[in-house]
């Protein structure tokens, strides 16, 4: 089967609700039972068709009541408001699972999607560092990630790990970090979480999934 030709390259960070290195990535439970986080991708490049989607930026929040492969999620999107409506249709078709293979990133976590909130356009404040494991995002007072380098207990000294999956849907190789998150959608979700588990990462995804040699 053919796709439209696209692709989204760039710096992602997220954070969630599970200990440092997350059970999930190795197919776990999630450290509390259940899992909640958010999540940031600035794309450096990337095009769907011919429309350019350089320096744009998309992020979410999630939330499962147990694993997430059992399903019964929860999410909503946030695009960069300085989209324009080519733009916005775009990343829609992306985000949402349309010219890409049910094997991508986007239609694995989305098929345990239950119920999907009206995306939100705006600013979004994205900051990465992937060498010092540093990253932040901020839209309003709607969504708040701040990722520092895990220390040592003991010196004090930043802890430095990474997760290497060859065969990953999301990330082949990601830094970890230590996240402080909160999320505050008045009436739709309300939730925080401190030290607790931050990945960044070099995601770059297409019609097919994961683009593995583009870090």
């Amino acid at each position: 089967m053919s796709y439209v030709d696209w692709e989204i390259r760039g710096p992602k960070i997220g954070g969630c609700s599970c200990d440092y290195g997350c059970p999930c990535e190795f197919n776990g439970r999630p450290s509390q039972g259940f899992c909640q986080g958010l999540e940031a991708h600035l794309i450096e490049k990337g095009h769907f068709d011919d429309v350019p989607l350089d320096g744009l930026v998309v992020a979410a929040w999630y939330r499962w009541p147990g694993a997430v492969h059992e399903g019964k999620g929860e999410a909503q999107g946030f695009i960069d408001k300085r989209a324009n409506s080519e733009q916005v249709e775009a990343l829609s078709k992306i985000l949402g699972g349309e010219e890409q293979e049910p094997t991508t990133l986007f239609n694995i976590y989305g098929s345990t999607i239950e119920k999907e909130h009206d995306p939100i356009f705006e600013e979004i404040d994205f900051k990465c560092d992937m060498a010092a494991r540093t990253g932040s995002f901020r839209i309003g007072d709607l969504l708040r990630l701040d990722i520092d380098p895990i220390r040592n207990p003991v010196t004090g000294k930043p802890h430095r790990a990474r997760i290497v999956l060859p065969e990953g849907f999301e990330f082949s190789e990601a830094e970890m970090g230590s996240a402080d998150l909160r999320v505050r959608i008045e009436g739709i979700a309300e939730f925080g979480h401190e030290k607790c588990y931050g990945a960044l990462f070099y995601g770059a995804y297409g019609p097919h999934g994961i683009i593995r040699d583009a870090a």
